[in-house]
C-alpha cells in the first residue's frame, strides 16, 4: 500500500524560520561568533612587529652607541643584541603567560607556560595569536635595553644581564599585567596607557636611575670631557627610533583602522614639537642648537606621546610634544647637574620624566575640547588622579625591585668593572674587541 505524505506549508515555514533563528538564539544565550582573521590587520601587525624590533636593533643600539666614548661602543651594541636574544626566549618560556593571561590584579597565571596551546590557527581578535605574541615580545625586548644607557661605560656585562633578567621578571611583567590585562590594577582604575608610558618608559627610567646611583659615577665624571664619540651614529639611531615608533604606537591598536592612523599622526606631531622645544631651550641656554639635542628631543617626544597616542588629537599632541621637550631638557641638564647623579645617556631624564609628563597629560589631552577621544561625561580631574596613581605605583614598584636586585648583585658578584678596566674601556676588557683600529 502506497503512503501519501502531506506537506503542510505553514509548518514548513515555521521550521525554516526556526532554523534560521538558531544563530540568534545562540547569541541570546551568551555565545559569541567565532573570531575571524582579517588579512589587513594581520599584515599591518606583522609590519608593526618588525618596526618595534627595528627600534632596538639597530635603532637604540646606534643611538646609545654613538653617545658613549669610542672605547665602549661595542659594549653597548653587545648589551642590546644579547638582551634582545635573552628576552625573546624568556617571553615565550614564561613572560607571555604571566603578563597576558588572567590571574589577579598584579600578575597572570602559569596556564600558558612555553606558549602552551599556541598553534598557527590560534586567533587573538582579528590577528593570529602568534603575531600578537611576537608584537608584545618586541616590547619586552626594548624595555630592559633602554636601561643600559643609564649605567653605560662602567657596569659588568654579567651584572647587566642578571639585572635585566630579574628586573624583567619581577617588574616588567607585573606592570604589564597591571596596565594591559583587563583584570589588572591599573585597568581596573581606568588608567589610559595606550602603548606603554608606565609599562615601558617610567618602569625602565626609574630602574635606570636606581642603577646608575648604585653603580656609582664614571671615573672623572664632571671633570673629564665625556663627549659622544660619533654624533652621526646617534642621529641615525634616533631617526630609526622615530620610524620604528610608528609600529610601537600605531601598532598598539592591533588593527589597521582609523585609531591606528590617528595614533600614527599624533606620534609624528608630538615628536616634531618636542624637537623644536628642546632646541629652543638649548639655544636659549647655551647659545647653539646641537644635533645631539635634536636627536634627544625627538626621543623625548616619542616617549611622551606613547601613553596618549590612542586617545589624544593633533592639538593635544603639540601640547605633549612641547611640554616633554622642555621638561626633559631641564631634567637631563639642570636637574642632573644639581643632584649629581651620573645617568650616562639620560635614561631617567628622557624616558622616566618623558613617560611621567605623557601619562599626566594624557588625562588632559583626551578631553573632547582638545580633540581627544573621551566621551561627553569625561572628568579630567578624576582621570588625572588615576593616571597619577598608576605613575606612583610604577615608580615604587620598579624602584623597589631594582633596588633589591642591585643590592644583592653588589654584595655578591659586584656591579662595576675595576678602575683599570674602566680606564681601558669595556670593549677590550669585557669583550676583547675594539670598534676602531
Amino acid at each position: 500500500m502506497t503512503k501519501h505524505y502531506y506537506c503542510n506549508p505553514l509548518k514548513s515555514l515555521w521550521a525554516l524560520l526556526a532554523f534560521l533563528a538558531l544563530p540568534l538564539t545562540a547569541l541570546a544565550q551568551g555565545d559569541s561568533p567565532p573570531p575571524v582573521l582579517d588579512s589587513g590587520d594581520t599584515a599591518w601587525m606583522i609590519v608593526a612587529s618588525v618596526l618595534v624590533l627595528f627600534m632596538t636593533l639597530p635603532g637604540l643600539a646606534l643611538f646609545y652607541g654613538g653617545l658613549v666614548r669610542a672605547k665602549n661602543v661595542l659594549s653597548i651594541l653587545v648589551q642590546c643584541l644579547v638582551i634582545a636574544s635573552v628576552m625573546s626566549l624568556l617571553w615565550v618560556i614564561y613572560g607571555y603567560t604571566f603578563a597576558v593571561t588572567d590571574g589577579n590584579a598584579f600578575i597572570g597565571s602559569s596556564s600558558q607556560l612555553f606558549l602552551k596551546g599556541l598553534t598557527e590557527d590560534t586567533v587573538n581578535g582579528t590577528i593570529p595569536n602568534s603575531v600578537y605574541v611576537m608584537f608584545q615580545m618586541t616590547f619586552a625586548i626594548i624595555t630592559p635595553a633602554l636601561m643600559v644607557g643609564a649605567f653605560a661605560e662602567r657596569m659588568k656585562f654579567t651584572a647587566v644581564m642578571i639585572f635585566s633578567i630579574l628586573w624583567f621578571t619581577f617588574s616588567y611583567l607585573p606592570v604589564w599585567h597591571m596596565a594591559w590585562n583587563g583584570g589588572g590594577l591599573f585597568a581596573g582604575w581606568g588608567v589610559e596607557d595606550f602603548a606603554g608610558g608606565t609599562v615601558v618608559h617610567i618602569n625602565a627610567g626609574v630602574a635606570g636611575l636606581l642603577a646608575c646611583i648604585m653603580v656609582g659615577k664614571r671615573q672623572g665624571y664632571g671633570k673629564v670631557l665625556m663627549a659622544p664619540h660619533n654624533v652621526p651614529m646617534t642621529v641615525i639611531g634616533a631617526a630609526m627610533l622615530w620610524v620604528g615608533w610608528f609600529g610601537f604606537n600605531a601598532g598598539s591598536e592591533l588593527a589597521a583602522n582609523g585609531s591606528a592612523g590617528m595614533a600614527m599622526l599624533v606620534t609624528q606631531i608630538a615628536t616634531a614639537a618636542a624637537v623644536i622645544a628642546w632646541l629652543a631651550m638649548e639655544w636659549a641656554v647655551s647659545g647653539r642648537p646641537t644635533a645631539v639635542g635634536a636627536a634627544t628631543g625627538a626621543v623625548a617626544g616619542l616617549v611622551a606621546i606613547t601613553p596618549a597616542s590612542g586617545s589624544c588629537g593633533p592639538m593635544g599632541a603639540i601640547l605633549i610634544g612641547l611640554a616633554s621637550g622642555a621638561v626633559c631638557y631641564l631634567t637631563a641638564t639642570t636637574m642632573k647637574r644639581k643632584l649629581g647623579y651620573d645617568d650616562s645617556l639620560d635614561v631617567f631624564g628622557v624616558h622616566g620624566i618623558g613617560g611621567i609628563v605623557g601619562a599626566v597629560l594624557t588625562a588632559v589631552c583626551m578631553a573632547p575640547a582638545l580633540g581627544g577621544s573621551a566621551g561627553a561625561d569625561f572628568n579630567m580631574v578624576s582621570q588625572i588622579i588615576v593616571q597619577s596613581k598608576s605613575i606612583l605605583v610604577t615608580i615604587i614598584w620598579s624602584g623597589a625591585v631594582a633596588g633589591v636586585i642591585l643590592s644583592v648583585l653588589k654584595a655578591t658578584i659586584g656591579l662595576r668593572v675595576s678602575e683599570n678596566d674602566e680606564e681601558i674601556g669595556l670593549d677590550q676588557t669585557e669583550h676583547n674587541e675594539s670598534a676602531y683600529e
